[in-house]
């Protein structure tokens, strides 16, 4: 047998598995009807509760292996094997449990008996059809008898890779086999070669969607070789390791329930999803690597996590808090007292809480301040494990202490002593350093001192120069590491501040401490990215002006229409609102199934106010029905030209409250959103397809704005952004240090289209009428496809 076959690197796992505490699986001993390996379950049972055992077999004899198996199957079918397997199951009045986790003390000896009696075991080739006998799947891993894993194995070697496996399981694994079926018993299927490893929590047949598992590979996508091993050995010596796998069964696979408006155009409909979340290869490593090193060297650290959009921020920071929650030193003592999370995400409270549940089935542990700062006060003051604000609640506690004193009520934020682990989330996004200021004071009452928040919480940094940002080093190292208080600072775009307040090293010697680039988010196909079609107006006349030149262009008429407006460069509002709106209802209207929205960029309120009245006026010049554009600014501006006279976002959104403005851009009815510094940051809209920007923009503020097209979206291929003021090179310099590679150049050639048709049109796989009619169908439709 060759060495470099498909049973060899099979082998090579199994061999990995067998030498590290898996034990070796009959694969005849799997049962078809049940989806289970019956024989194994028992011998859990029996060893690790026998005095359960005893009692149920002193009633029932030789039958009890069955009732016990059946009663299983059911509570599996109805619960699905995460709950049953961290919550047992029932049979005859007894709970049984079915598997037991890593105790997170050594106060309880009898714990950590219990967790050494986990039967964990690989099987190769287990058949797992009755209706078609001769399939069979590469690996499965089971737990106490529970099948949890399954993997199929590739090698380039032999002509097969990662995507042959991918097929197969969407093409051959039939998800209403037991062994598929969602939730029921299977967690997770990895597709695997040498080279690269995909997931999915789910098999759909040909809808079914494969995540990366990699590494990461020189800031993009893939792995990096590894000397005299397989570049995926990390699946099996690190993230499926015994140990790893029941960690992640009992404190990070969750089952996450959400409720989706879908706008269609009879109305909006709800629908619920259920999602198996397994964590992604960059989480697991984050949390994991974050938690050691709080373990090993307790509080007064501070953290930098420089994570990309598109690397699910909202999970990676509920299994952090979940983790320092319960994280215990080596002499057994609690290193976080509370864990604080501090966040905009409207969602991430609800998440926590529901995430955390499914670990533990106890409420408390995480508390939501949402009705008043007393809330917060006593959270503190009680030591609840998890507790999450937005940042805007602290400058409250003092007063609402005040005012409880005044009533003759005490309340003590008792922190002396105590160690506090805060959780920021994209900090200096939307926050102001008064605010940040009063965090400081909250935790510092009696002698806990945590300036870093003022850092990262601060909006404005000049651009510093060299001798500048030394002095600031000199400076944050004068003051030396808070001993009772750890940062865990997330953020796609850290400031040099940043970079030296949150300065615990990572792998590399310096911060941040851990890194999933935008370029990594990017070719992994989590986001787009925003550079590809970023043009200047100065380009973009050049380019529409070659257009209409060219006889062999068959948009000629469309580009001529345009080349009236930008003809005229446009030094007022009303041509830059000729040009905004015609190129909408030109280019972008049609895109994501006539769902496509766009953004303009304003730099002022009062910019922002002026633009929303001249679109107005223009839509209603043209007699345009087919978009109206709503605007977004904080308080109420005065228009200088016109005394007495005030605006007000909902006065010129007629009505529409500012809570509501999210969802009604969202539906068919708008399609323009004008913005003046809101919704420049932290704005998840994935239907945002291009940006007219019309402000001048730098450094983080520049990646911050035109990141917002970045979400992607079914049907969403690409973005497109247009911009009046800046210059390109400014804007790709901005980018750099974030992106990690970019290339992007002046598209003014219409040859390039030519060459590119040609090339296409020689593989023969469709012809010009296919085309047409393709475009018939995709530009004639205004419902999302």
């Amino acid at each position: 047998m060759k060495k470099h076959t498909e049973i060899r690197f099979e082998e090579a796992i199994e061999e990995y598995f067998l030498a590290h505490g898996y034990l070796k699986g009959d694969s005849d001993k799997y049962d078809i009807k049940y989806a289970l390996f019956p024989e194994d379950v028992i011998e859990f049972l029996e060893k690790s509760q026998p005095e359960k055992w005893k009692y149920l077999y002193e009633y029932n004899g030789e039958k009890t292996k069955e009732i016990v198996i059946t009663a299983l199957t059911k509570e599996l079918d109805n619960k699905g094997s995460l709950n049953v397997l961290r919550h047992g199951f029932k049979c005859y009045g007894k709970t049984f449990q079915l598997a037991y986790f890593k105790p997170n003390t050594n106060l309880n000896p009898d714990a950590w008996s219990d967790y050494g009696k986990n039967i964990v075991k690989i099987y190769r080739q287990v058949y797992f059809s009755s209706s078609n006998p001769r399939q069979s799947v590469d690996v499965v891993i089971s737990v106490n008898g529970i099948p949890v894993i399954t993997m199929e194995l590739k090698n380039p070697l032999t002509g097969q890779t990662v995507e042959n496996a991918k097929t197969q399981y969407k093409k051959t694994r039939d998800s209403r086999e037991l062994l598929f079926q969602f939730k029921k018993r299977t967690l997770v299927h990895f597709a695997v070669d040498t080279d690269e490893v995909y997931m999915t929590t789910k098999l759909d047949g040909e809808n079914t969607f494969f995540l990366p598992f990699n590494r990461g590979n020189n800031f993009g996508a893939g792995n990096p070789v590894v000397e005299d091993n397989y570049k995926t050995a990390y699946l099996w010596e690190v993230v499926l390791t015994k140990d790893s796998l029941t960690d992640l069964i009992g404190k990070y696979l969750h089952l996450e329930i959400t409720e989706k408006k879908v706008y269609t155009d009879k109305g909006v409909i709800k629908k619920k999803k259920e999602t198996l979340i397994f964590p992604r290869y960059h989480q697991l490593d984050v949390v994991r690597k974050l938690v050691a090193n709080a373990k090993v060297n307790g509080s007064g650290h501070n953290y930098l996590i420089q994570h990309s959009a598109g690397s699910g921020k909202s999970n990676s920071i509920a299994w952090l808090a979940y983790h320092l929650a319960s994280l215990h030193n080596k002499n057994d003592e609690k290193i976080f007292h509370s864990v604080v999370v501090i966040t905009d995400r409207r969602v991430l409270d609800k998440q926590l809480q529901d995430t955390i549940y499914q670990f533990e089935h106890v409420d408390g542990v995480v508390k939501k301040i949402e009705e008043d700062t007393k809330q917060l006060a006593e959270s503190l003051s009680a030591g609840v494990p998890i507790i999450i604000s937005t940042l805007q609640k602290f400058p409250f506690i003092a007063e609402t202490l005040e005012k409880f004193e005044k009533e003759g009520k005490k309340l003590q934020i008792a922190t002396k002593g105590k160690r506090f682990a805060v959780i920021v989330d994209e900090a200096h996004s939307s926050q102001s350093g008064e605010t940040a200021t009063e965090l400081k004071k909250i935790l510092n009452k009696d002698g806990i001192e945590a300036i870093v928040a003022e850092q990262i919480l601060d909006l404005d940094e000049k651009n510093l120069t060299e001798e500048e940002k030394a002095e600031l080093i000199r400076e944050m190292a004068k003051r030396g590491k808070q001993p009772n208080l750890s940062f865990f600072a997330f953020t796609a775009t850290p400031k040099f501040k940043t970079e030296v307040v949150f300065d615990e090293a990572g792998e590399n010697g310096k911060s941040p401490f851990h890194l999933y680039s935008m370029r990594q988010a990017i070719e992994e196909g989590f986001i787009h990215d925003v550079l590809l079609n970023y043009t200047t107006y100065k380009t973009f006349f050049k380019l529409i002006k070659s257009i209409e030149d060219d006889p062999k262009v068959p948009g000629r008429k469309t580009a001529k229409a345009l080349t009236r407006f930008l003809s005229l460069h446009p030094h007022n509002l009303r041509q830059k609102t000729e040009i905004i709106i015609e190129h909408f209802r030109s280019f972008t209207k049609s895109k994501i199934g006539g769902r496509a929205k766009a953004m303009i960029v304003t730099g002022s309120r009062l910019h922002a106010v002026r633009y929303k009245q001249e679109i107005d006026k223009y839509i209603e010049e043209k007699e345009y029905k087919d978009l109206k554009a709503l605007v977004a600014f904080s308080g109420i501006v005065e228009d200088p030209d016109i005394p007495d006279l005030k605006y007000t976002e909902v006065g010129m959104n007629k009505g529409i409250k500012e809570s509501e403005l999210p969802d009604k851009f969202e539906s068919y009815e708008y399609s323009v959103l004008i913005v003046a510094d809101k919704y420049q940051t932290g704005f998840d809209q994935p239907l945002l397809h291009t940006m007219y920007v019309d402000k001048r923009l730098s450094g983080v503020q520049a990646v911050q704005t035109l990141s917002r097209l970045n979400r992607i979206h079914p049907g969403k291929i690409d973005t497109f952004v247009l911009d009046f003021v800046n210059d390109r090179n400014e804007i790709f310099e901005s980018f750099k240090p974030y992106y990690e590679y970019t290339e992007f150049g002046e598209i003014t050639d219409t040859q390039l289209l030519y060459n590119l048709e040609n090339t296409l049109l020689d593989y023969r796989m469709f012809f010009k009428k296919d085309i047409d009619e393709f475009c018939k169908v995709w530009f004639n439709t205004n419902k999302e496809l």
